[in-house]
């Protein structure tokens, strides 16, 4: 099932940590842009790079769509600053046949930034692809913004693994609530409730839904009993 942008906002407002979000946007990018190749770049630290096939020279100021985004902190592709055919005078790559990069921007400056990759004989970005990226490079921004800027003291609960949505959704499953009574409870859709549970077991090494109740009893009791 194809993820709409509101599932790629949710996936990333559910991560609780940089690993995670780099899992959430391995999981929805290249499907939403269909793309081929994508990457982050980020310009502080090594971020989201591990097994992602980075975009060579996108991010970076030596070529004018990287140029426009560093200047502008805004997103564009190779047929907003160039004229037709004229990207491949700075890269010949097949696999790069089209491509598209945002700004990551943290506490006002640019940070890094995102890069999408499509190959030869697929469609150009066009102004849609546009608007999407920018929204999602808000959103990207906004969470990381967030989780640089939390203490990072350990945890010992089960429950603090989990986002507060996520536990509002163990504590429906803990009722026995379906995935989609949960749905519309919560007004999200089922695939998203889908979704969250599989990163709840993720998060919390289980593999079946009364698994992770049991796993979260403690913190559960008040709501369920």
């Amino acid at each position: 099932m194809e993820k709409s942008l509101q599932t790629v906002f949710y996936e990333i407002a559910s991560v609780s940590n940089e690993q995670e979000l780099r899992l959430a946007l391995i999981d929805t990018v290249a499907e939403y842009f269909g793309v081929q190749h994508w990457g982050i770049h980020l310009l502080d630290e090594p971020f989201l790079t591990e097994n992602v096939q980075d975009v060579p020279g996108v991010c970076m100021e030596s070529n004018p769509v990287g140029r426009y985004v560093v200047e502008r902190h805004a997103p564009a592709h190779e047929q907003l600053v160039l004229p037709t055919g004229e990207w491949k005078h700075f890269c010949s790559r097949h696999d790069h046949e089209h491509v598209m990069s945002g700004p990551i921007v943290c506490d006002g400056r640019l940070v890094g930034t995102l890069n999408l990759a499509r190959a030869s004989g697929t469609a150009a970005f066009n102004v849609n692809d546009l608007g999407d990226m920018s929204a999602l490079c808000l959103h990207v921004s906004a969470k990381l913004a967030t989780l640089r800027a939390k203490p990072k003291t350990p945890v010992c609960s089960f429950a603090s693994r989990l986002t507060p949505r996520e536990l509002e959704i163990a504590e429906l499953v803990a009722r026995g609530l379906t995935n989609g009574e949960i749905g519309e409870q919560l007004w999200i859709t089922q695939n998203s409730v889908k979704q969250a549970l599989k990163r709840m077991f993720r998060k919390l090494e289980v593999s079946a839904r009364a698994e992770m109740v049991a796993k979260l009893q403690d913190s559960l009791g008040a709501v369920v009993s």
